[in-house]
């Protein structure tokens, strides 16, 4: 073989290899975006589920004080 067919051989395989790694590089790139998208949508959803375990709790203590003052209000007539 002449030193041109190998040199032609010898950047074929460079550019093959350039290329792989980029794909490589951009799939990698396009998990990590997946990861932080799913990780961005699961905040405001836990965010919610928290305001609302709140607000259900605060209604229930704000039930047992009524139901506890009624009772209350009952003994003392």
């Amino acid at each position: 073989m002449s030193n041109e067919t190998i040199d032609d051989v010898t950047g074929g395989v460079n550019a093959i290899t350039g290329s792989a790694g980029r794909i490589v590089t951009q799939q990698v790139e396009l998990v990590n975006l997946a990861i932080e998208s799913v990780a961005e949508l699961f905040v405001p959803i836990g965010k919610t589920a928290s305001d609302l375990v709140t607000g259900s709790l605060t209604a229930l203590n704000q039930l047992l004080q009524n139901a506890s003052s009624l009772l209350a209000q009952k003994k003392e007539s």
